[in-house]
């Protein structure tokens, strides 16, 4: 996604600056996060594969395009990723909601594991520290912010029945806030008392907010797994949430972004 505008013509997806990030709205396939020594193992084979994967540098075909709904598939493969898959990235407008599905197909003789997620960042004109996360249940906030692109085994707790979060800038002056055990299968975006965007994110089990400190955007990122541990054993299917496809099977992520 570049661009996000509603009926006022007000741009909701951040739009990048080369002063802090230039990205918008990259997809992340075939993991989210890091690997421990940038690799993984499966059946005994050794594979490299760098940070967020390569889907989000890599070129899409246009599938199918309406007034209502876009299509994107990819099929490139890696040497990190040599299987062959489709995995499509299907936008369908709903009313003031923007529905987001990842279809993932495996067409290889082979069973693979794979992992996708959104890194979608949006706007927040006025300064970050105008927001605040809503959860749509009262969470235990257990943190495990990376060191370096791993995750710490212990999480640092940033509150008990948090219903909301102001965002503060502190937060982002090493990396993500990542929450691997959220109860909440949504979280609304405020600014001040008013509701900006609602992201829900059913089947989606870690979810991680992120913005670079001085920047005007807040990336809500529902993905399937989190970044390594430091500590992993790089047996990519004893990785929490990783999606494991035989051969001939399909699988859908759907998150819903909701806009007010």
């Amino acid at each position: 996604m570049q661009s996000i505008r509603d009926s006022s013509g007000n741009e909701r997806l951040w739009q990048g600056d080369p002063a802090f990030w230039t990205g918008r709205a990259p997809i992340l396939f075939p993991i989210c996060g890091g690997l421990r020594e940038d690799t993984y193992y499966l059946d005994g084979q050794r594979y490299s594969m760098p940070k967020h994967g390569f889907a989000k540098i890599s070129e899409w075909q246009t599938e199918n395009i309406s007034s209502d709904r876009a299509v994107f598939l990819l099929t490139e493969m890696h040497p990190g990723f040599p299987f062959r898959y489709e995995l499509r990235a299907i936008y369908q407008l709903v009313e003031k909601s923007l529905k987001v599905t990842y279809a993932i197909q495996n067409l290889d003789d082979r069973t693979f594991c794979c992992s996708v997620g959104s890194h979608e960042a949006w706007a927040t004109p006025g300064g970050l520290e105008s927001y605040s996360i809503k959860f749509e249940q009262p969470e235990q906030l257990a943190n495990y912010s990376p060191i370096g692109n791993l995750l710490p085994r212990g999480p640092v707790i940033l509150g008990e029945n948090v219903c909301e979060l102001p965002l503060k800038t502190e937060y982002f002056a090493i990396d993500a806030l990542v929450f691997p055990h959220l109860k909440s299968r949504a979280v609304t975006l405020k600014k001040q008392d008013k509701e900006e965007l609602r992201v829900s994110y059913d089947g989606m089990d870690v979810l991680l907010l992120w913005t670079k400190p001085g920047a005007n955007y807040i990336c809500i990122e529902p993905w399937c797994s989190a970044p390594d541990y430091v500590d992993s054993d790089m047996q990519i299917r004893d990785k929490p949430g990783i999606l494991t496809l035989a051969p001939g099977k399909e699988t859908e992520r759907t998150h819903l972004i909701e806009f007010f």
